[in-house]
């Protein structure tokens, strides 16, 4: 909207609050950035597929430092100046919006390989604020660099419009579920979307260990919190799923795609 020993990640912290910039910012030099992008989904995002040798080292020098945000750090606030998107090469953020009051509304959970930063574009700011789960590391794509080598390289600019047009989609995503789908539809959407996402990075296609919280989720699907809990211990009576704690087996994705009443969540 979770994979024989299936690979898991580690169960999430809670999210204490630190400010943006005591995030570490760790320079790399461009061959660190290839060899890591040549084992990793981020090579899709930073490094588009077809370039030549020229066009190659243009790229690299967009990518000029990495940055780690410690569990619960924030990557980003609402307000702040909009200068970079940030590529997730490790680790699990939510993103998300508060009003006054102090009430949290979150609008996605990102992992690695996908990328935050789009909400400032438009104004030059950030509209949303971006905490980390669990320990992760972003690499950084200054958006000024990104615009010239969009011009100078016509792959580079498919791939930004690739980008955005993915956002376009996970919002309309958002719309339908919210609007039209049952709390058993949303949460069996939620977990297909997640175990999908997981699997194509190389984690098992039936278990996953949640890195957010039950309130996190009702959140983010217009749910209370107990109504989510029923909802998770309706599908382990009726067999769909195993629940321990945070760690979630699927045992049948097909009744939980009924359910959703379409063949493909992703």
């Amino acid at each position: 909207m979770f994979d024989p020993a299936p690979k898991t990640l580690a169960s999430p912290p809670a999210t204490a609050r630190t400010p943006a910039h005591s995030a570490t910012v760790v320079p790399i030099s461009s061959h660190s950035i290839k060899v890591a992008c040549s084992n990793c989904n981020l090579r899709e995002l930073c490094m588009p597929l077809g370039l030549n040798r020229e066009e190659l080292d243009q790229i690299d020098t967009v990518i000029n430092a990495r940055r780690k945000v410690k569990k619960g750090g924030l990557l980003f606030h609402n307000g702040e100046k909009f200068t970079s998107l940030f590529a997730i090469r490790t680790g699990f953020f939510k993103s998300y919006v508060a009003s006054e009051d102090g009430h949290e509304q979150v609008t996605g959970f990102q992992m690695a390989g996908e990328v935050l930063g789009l909400d400032g574009i438009a104004s030059d700011h950030h509209t949303c604020n971006a905490v980390a789960l669990e320990d992760a590391e972003v690499c950084l794509m200054p958006f000024d660099r990104i615009e010239e080598l969009a011009r100078e390289i016509p792959s580079m600019q498919r791939h930004v419009h690739k980008i955005m047009s993915r956002e376009i989609v996970r919002e309309n995503g958002i719309m339908l579920l919210l609007g039209s789908m049952r709390a058993e539809e949303r949460l069996a959407a939620f977990l297909l979307n997640l175990v999908d996402r997981l699997h194509a990075r190389g984690f098992s296609q039936s278990e996953l260990v949640l890195r957010m919280t039950r309130e996190e989720i009702g959140s983010y699907l217009g749910l209370k919190l107990e109504t989510v809990s029923r909802a998770f211990s309706k599908f382990a009576d009726d067999g769909l799923v195993e629940v321990d704690k945070r760690n979630i087996r699927i045992l049948r994705s097909d009744l939980l795609r009924d359910i959703v009443g379409r063949p493909d969540c992703a």
